[in-house]
């Protein structure tokens, strides 16, 4: 992800008397408790998998909250098949596991939340094939379960293409977030279509208020909101399949439908009646900061398109579905596109082959795995098997919903590409764009730069 920020809306939905004590492990609820979870699941693998004595190392991204949130789930692994799971985090993930990979040193499992660089130890040979079965098992029990198991295949260092990577836990980005109060005092609704967003921007103009909010700064990587609103309006004015030739750069950064995508975004953002302090401010206030005019009074903005991260840093004691709330971004009614979503999240990969290593990624498809991370905080999931009345709020359920009703997922695109592109020149450029240079201008500088590492 562009910026590892950790989500303080969702609070744990448990209490310490929910905690069931087996083996010397806490289990945060009891196996059979609670009919929001789907206990068979959990049974039936436990039944087919004995696993004593064995060890299972996986290493990944997540520390403190996070860390604790993934070992809640593995500690069910553990009881269910008898295994000893170490699993090691670090904010260096992506540095170490490469050399630990090189060096033959690698954890049974490892947790990548940048699908690129799986993709590149696939290549090396790395990585381990989890076979076709488990590909259409991922396209079948997913929504959008193609976009999923697209996500997971790379080239493997024979150069054939294998399915490699298991999703697990999703974020999403296509947001937009308001107040609920604001709208219903003004008598705003919320918008369906692309084109109902385009006309309520407009109709907020003409009430005499001010549509959007939106802040580009993030210090060393200043850009990155406003590349994440290019992607969002790429899946929403082409088909998935030019947004993957643009990720790869089949199809160069100047082309006309990656131009259109970028002027799409300036729509909102260059129009000094749409955004809040003009576009002169948009480059300079920090996206921390930049939904602060929805909670002023008179508002200082309306609506602010970001993922789902950013109540962080609403007002202390914001509650959201009251105080705000939010709504999937809309796709064109004119277009035949269905309902794309933009998001991000970790695949699981097996990096040093074991038993252990196959039947947790088998653990992964059991909707008992997604459904108690999805009852404590900052766990979204397409796995349609899962009972979205699992999840621990409203506003987690409200995300779940929007990503089992898209008909397209597609990872943020800048965390695909090259870094120096996707983590540079894209995020740099975006800043030039709003500051006045033209798309075609700004378009063809990324190109160049692209062009000069191959």
């Amino acid at each position: 992800m562009k910026i590892r920020i950790v989500a303080g809306v969702c609070v744990l939905a448990f209490s310490s008397s929910t905690l069931f004590a087996q083996g010397g492990d806490e289990l945060v609820f009891a196996p059979g408790e609670d009919d929001r979870f789907n206990w068979q699941s959990f049974e039936a693998f436990s039944s087919e998998h004995d696993l004593s004595g064995q060890q299972l190392t996986i290493f990944g991204p997540w520390l403190s909250e996070d860390e604790e949130l993934f070992e809640s789930i593995v500690a069910y692994f553990e009881e269910a098949t008898g295994a000893s799971v170490d699993y090691t985090g670090s904010d260096s993930f992506e540095q170490q596991i490469v050399i630990d990979a090189q060096a033959g040193s690698a954890p049974n499992v490892a947790v990548f939340p940048q699908p690129g660089l799986a993709a590149n130890l696939a290549s090396q040979g790395h990585l381990a094939s989890l076979g076709s079965e488990t590909a259409d098992w991922v396209a079948e029990n997913y929504a959008a379960g193609d976009s999923w198991a697209a996500l997971g295949t790379y080239t493997g260092e024979d150069g054939t293409d294998a399915f490699y990577a298991f999703p697990y836990k999703a974020d999403v980005k296509s947001l937009v977030w308001y107040v609920p109060e604001n709208f219903e005092d003004a008598g705003y609704e919320v918008p369906e279509t692309m084109e109902d967003l385009k006309a309520l921007t407009e109709q907020i103009v003409a009430d005499g208020g001010t549509p959007w909010c939106i802040g580009l700064g993030s210090g060393g990587a200043t850009g990155w909101p406003a590349t994440d609103w290019v992607e969002d309006m790429m899946l929403r004015t082409q088909p998935p399949e030019v947004y993957d030739q643009w990720v790869t750069n089949e199809i160069p950064f100047e082309d006309e439908r990656v131009v259109g995508a970028i002027e799409e975004f300036g729509w909102f953002a260059k129009n000094p009646d749409f955004v809040a302090g003009g576009p002169e401010a948009v480059a300079s206030t920090d996206f921390r900061d930049s939904p602060s005019g929805l909670f002023s009074f008179p508002p200082g903005c309306y609506m602010h398109r970001q993922a789902s991260f950013i109540p962080s840093f609403f007002p202390e004691g914001s509650e959201l579905g009251i105080d705000a709330d939010f709504f999937y971004l809309p796709p064109y009614g004119e277009r035949d596109l269905g309902n794309p979503v933009l998001g991000a999240g970790t695949v699981f990969a097996i990096t040093s082959d074991s038993e252990a290593a196959r039947i947790f990624i088998e653990f992964l498809k059991t909707p008992i795995a997604h459904e108690l991370w999805m009852a404590q905080s900052g766990f979204l999931t397409p796995h349609t098997g899962a009972n979205p009345e699992a999840y621990a709020n409203e506003p987690l359920k409200k995300q779940g919903e929007i990503l089992t009703e898209a008909t397209t997922f597609r990872f943020d695109a800048s965390d695909l590409m090259p870094g120096s592109i996707g983590a540079g020149a894209f995020w740099t450029g975006m800043v030039d764009y709003v500051g006045g240079k033209p798309a075609e201008e700004v378009a063809s500088d990324i190109q160049r730069e692209w062009e000069s590492i191959k």
